[in-house]
């Protein structure tokens, strides 16, 4: 048999257009990752597509693969004496939850960030630092490379990584 696609409940599809911030028509949608997305036109729809192959999201392999990284990660950062005090009172499941949310977002996936802004989130982690920074980024690298994900690709995420050092560690932004 054929995959048909289940058309969404009413709420579970988007009102206003990814791309133009119209309101949609509802019959100009697409499936990604499972969610169905709706745009106002199908110009809008094209752009959608084109972001999202064009995504370092899409290129280390979506969901999936943010998911897979972030587990493998807190299991390093959590072992790490180094840095693994700044997550004793923290909810590890809603922690691990956020971090795919931002990295999702911060490659280019589909669902804009709405969690706290990098300063707010860090401001009270007292002590913390250029090492602990540089600790995080390390286990990061590291993950990337045990799941085999290719050079450019992670030294795009490294660079990623590197744009929040100034607000995590809440040191004031360089100007441009």
């Amino acid at each position: 048999m054929g995959q048909a696609q289940a058309k969404p409940a009413p709420g579970e599809i988007n009102k206003v257009c990814p791309i133009s911030g119209k309101p949609v028509d509802p019959s100009i949608t697409v499936v990604y990752e499972g969610k169905t997305f709706a745009f106002a036109a199908d110009v809008c729809r094209e752009k959608f597509n084109a972001a999202r192959e064009n995504s370092l999201y899409h290129k280390l392999g979506g969901k999936a693969a943010i998911d897979a990284a972030v587990e493998a990660f807190y299991v390093k950062v959590l072992a790490d004496d180094r840095i693994n005090h700044f997550f004793n009172d923290i909810n590890m499941n809603k922690q691990r939850r956020k971090q795919k949310e931002f990295l999702s977002a911060a490659f280019g996936g589909p669902i804009a960030w709405t969690g706290k802004e990098m300063r707010t989130a860090h401001a009270n982690l007292p002590g913390l630092n250029e090492t602990h920074f540089n600790a995080v980024a390390e286990h990061l690298q590291k993950t990337l490379q045990d799941l085999k994900v290719k050079k450019e690709l992670i030294d795009q995420v490294m660079a990623i990584a590197a744009s929040t050092r100034n607000d995590v560690l809440n040191r004031p932004n360089k100007a441009k």
